[in-house]
């Protein structure tokens, strides 16, 4: 037993702030009792969110040509990838998409564009026309369109859009790493935005990007302070033609604690197991909702294979856990 991580346990299950040095202090302690450490966070997540697993399915709706450069990215035109490239698709295809998640058992679906922002009349009409759409199908329609400002994310909202997904990537003091064609508030703006619209905001990053556990405390706690409702993590698989095309992969253990360390600081949130959970978790992948997470991304990623729905209720049935069947 690590009666440290036990207080901050106890702490966390009675809504008490954890900061940066009690959260350096339990990775530290973690590591040396992970699985201590992970039975803690899988505590506190079934206190505030049962024993329900939410699934959400993507749909890469506009591909390729982004004019950022973040260095982890297969579609943006800084970089020669095989990534696909094409136009916003029409609604009636992302709606098709959307049945064939909500058939597999999603709850949650998005709209996912490449680019900086959704520009052009035309493109926000088939956007707002297959949220509509989405929503009919019993599904929480959610959409990750890049920047936007207040006026956008009502009109969002107006037709019937749920979630609004903009991740941060990582800590503001290591973004400048990663991203340099815009600035690290642009992204904090969007997400507000989205909150004073009254959309629900899921807002997360990704690591492995050669940042530390420090940058991933500060993103945590960012996101604590931006009050967001749902948290993807990500982990990077690393992409040919791309500046991180040969980072060194975080260990499944690291993964996994860094995991509970969001768990302890963010324990109402939705914590969402992302893209790359297969690749690097491998045969530990059941771990990372023991480590904390009540959500996961399900099927297919943007440019990237993912795992069948069916394989991913299995895992949550195994494990004694619920996953909630969408209305249809």
């Amino acid at each position: 037993m690590d009666s440290f991580i036990e207080t901050m346990k106890e702490r966390a299950l009675q809504r008490q702030a954890i900061g940066a040095e009690d959260a350096f202090r339990l990775f530290d302690n973690g590591e040396k009792h992970p699985f201590y450490i992970m039975a803690a966070a899988s505590e506190i997540r079934e206190h505030f969110k049962g024993k329900t697993i939410k699934l959400c399915s993507i749909v890469n709706a506009k591909s390729g040509r982004c004019s950022e450069n973040c260095t982890f990215c297969a579609q943006s035109a800084h970089y020669k990838t095989d990534a696909p490239v094409y136009p916003l698709l029409s609604a009636e295809k992302i709606i098709q998409e959307a049945d064939s998640a909500a058939e597999s058992g999603a709850h949650f679906f998005g709209i996912v564009t490449s680019g900086k922002r959704v520009s052009g009349r035309k493109e926000w009409q088939v956007i707002h026309e297959a949220v509509r759409g989405i929503s009919g199908l019993g599904l929480k329609p959610c959409a990750s369109l890049g920047i936007i400002d207040r006026k956008k994310a009502l009109e969002l909202k107006e037709a019937g859009l749920y979630r609004y997904h903009h991740n941060l990537e990582t800590a503001r003091s290591f973004f400048r790493n990663i991203c340099t064609t815009h600035d690290y508030e642009e992204d904090v703006e969007t997400v507000r935005a989205a909150k004073d619209a009254g959309l629900s905001t899921c807002c997360g990053g990704l690591i492995g990007l050669g940042e530390d556990i420090g940058h991933r405390i500060e993103l945590a706690l960012t996101l604590k302070e931006l009050d967001v409702d749902s948290v993807p993590v990500n982990i990077l698989n690393p992409i040919p033609g791309t500046p991180l095309a040969g980072a060194a992969s975080l260990s499944p253990l690291e993964i996994l604690l860094t995991i509970a360390i969001f768990r302890f600081i963010l324990p109402e949130r939705d914590i969402k197991l992302c893209g790359g959970k297969e690749k690097n978790l491998r045969q530990l992948l059941p771990l990372g909702i023991v480590a904390g997470c009540n959500s996961l991304m399900t099927g297919n990623y943007l440019t990237t294979l993912g795992r069948n729905t069916a394989l991913d209720i299995e895992m949550i049935k195994d494990l004694g856990l619920e996953w909630r069947i969408s209305e249809r």
